[in-house]
């Protein structure tokens, strides 16, 4: 009986925990062994909601053979009636001491990256945001062909928290 109850226990917290109200879109997409740099990662979003604001993220899961301090990415949205917005994005990856910044327990650490705030998908019909990433070496012009440590690319949109 007792066993049962832990189970029990157990699964209940984990459906507690997994609730998450705030999400709207969370999606990942695997990279395979290393990130090309000619690699796009793509998600779609459908979109009937014109009015409510809500808040963009591009979230990373790396591991301990991802080297560098920070990463640059490359992230376009195409919007249902032809309008494209792309951004060049910088974010620390890791502390001056070279800890690996993000959350998480195991080698894994997740990322969870401001992209855009209070954004209001005003056109209804499916949204295409790409993602790429561009790094460099210090003093280099040409790419890093195959950036390693990076395991997931996702990315999330939630509502916006009432200030």
């Amino acid at each position: 009986m007792q066993k049962s109850n832990f189970v029990i226990l157990v699964f209940g917290l984990l459906f507690v925990f997994s609730c998450d109200s705030n999400r709207v879109f969370d999606d990942y997409k695997t990279v395979p062994d290393s990130w090309n740099k000619n690699e796009i990662v793509e998600f779609k979003i459908n979109s009937s909601d014109t009015i409510t604001p809500r808040d963009l993220f591009v979230n990373l899961r790396n591991t301990k053979a991802y080297k560098y301090s920070n990463i640059f990415l490359i992230v376009e949205m195409n919007f249902p009636h032809g309008k494209t917005i792309k951004d060049t994005l910088e974010y620390r990856m890791a502390a001056p001491d070279g800890t690996l910044l993000g959350t998480g327990l195991s080698s894994v650490k997740e990322n969870k990256l401001w992209y855009k705030e209070g954004v209001v998908f005003d056109e209804v019909g499916e949204y295409t945001v790409k993602i790429q990433h561009a790094m460099r070496k210090n003093g280099t012009v040409k790419g890093i062909a195959s950036l390693e440590g990076v395991t997931d690319v996702g990315f999330r949109i939630e509502k916006t928290l009432k200030k």
